[in-house]
């Protein structure tokens, strides 16, 4: 049974800038909760236990903000606003979590690999920090993954959304086995933001992986790329070379992924959160109507 998962949010987010110039982006609002919340939230609800997240200098507001806070706590009591306390209260999540730092920022693979004493030779889930995925209907994107890996014994499953062909660039792109009519298929590699000519599908990473414990060491014996980076898709791609099965699980159109990467799509992100806020949504959309 998978119980555990990695997530890494040592990224400076120089996209953002200067928004993230002294919050990390991880921190940044989406509707009623940061974003590091709903991912948080999503691996509750997937039956994960323990979380660690893979920080670096100038992330500690993370750590703070799942921290209890008693003084917090005893004013909002004092001053008859109890019932904002569940609000900031994360003891209720019912989750362990845990955090490592990653001293020099050498890619996402070299920080998967700080979690190896965490992961303590099980498998686990990787949810990247800075991406939410919201799912309309269950199982959620998490569950299928897992739900996958246990089924198929694999090495790695990585979950997979169609993007239009002119933007596979931006992606690492996978290559199944035998085409992919099917939602879940093998796959025979992964190419990291190839070429629209030389892309073997339109079918990109979406932030969230299974991996067994191999992935560690594939990761160590893992050659520097472009900056002195260690790619986590090289590290798979590994894991495909020395026998190793990967698999991907296509996203369905019931499942929406929100990369906050770039502004446009941070402000789409909260857009949506907030007009499907219960309290505040209707009275967005009426003046967003009137605006347009």
């Amino acid at each position: 049974m998978i119980c555990s998962a990695v997530v890494p949010v040592a990224g400076i987010g120089t996209r953002l800038l200067p928004l993230t110039k002294s919050q990390p982006k991880e921190l940044l609002p989406v509707g009623r909760k940061p974003v590091i919340q709903h991912v948080v939230e999503e691996l509750k609800s997937a039956g994960l236990r323990n979380v660690v997240f893979v920080t670096a200098k100038r992330k500690t507001a993370i750590e703070n903000h799942f921290d209890r806070d008693p003084e917090l706590i005893h004013s909002l009591e004092g001053n008859g606003k109890s019932g904002l306390v569940p609000l900031i209260d994360f003891d209720d999540l019912g989750l362990e979590l845990f955090y490592t730092r990653q001293q020099r920022q050498k890619g996402l693979g070299h920080a998967v690999g700080f979690a190896e004493a965490f992961a303590a030779g099980r498998p686990f889930v990787l949810a990247l920090g800075d991406t939410i995925i919201r799912s309309a209907q269950p199982p959620s994107v998490i569950t299928r993954l897992m739900n996958c890996f246990e089924r198929k014994n694999a090495s790695c499953v990585v979950a997979l959304q169609e993007v239009p062909k002119k933007d596979v660039v931006r992606y690492g792109i996978a290559k199944p086995v035998a085409g992919e009519n099917d939602d879940v298929f093998e796959l025979a590699d992964l190419i990291e933001k190839p070429s629209v000519e030389s892309a073997p599908s339109n079918l990109a990473i979406a932030a969230r992986y299974v991996f067994s414990a191999d992935i560690f060491d594939a990761i160590a014996r893992t050659q520097p790329g472009a900056g002195g980076e260690i790619q986590l898709t090289d590290a798979i791609r590994l894991l495909l070379k020395e026998g190793g099965k990967v698999y991907g699980v296509r996203m369905s159109p019931a499942d929406q992924r929100y990369d906050i990467g770039t502004f446009e799509s941070y402000f789409k992100c909260f857009a949506d959160y907030a007009l499907a806020d219960d309290e505040c949504g209707e009275r967005l959309r009426k003046y967003l109507k009137q605006k347009l």
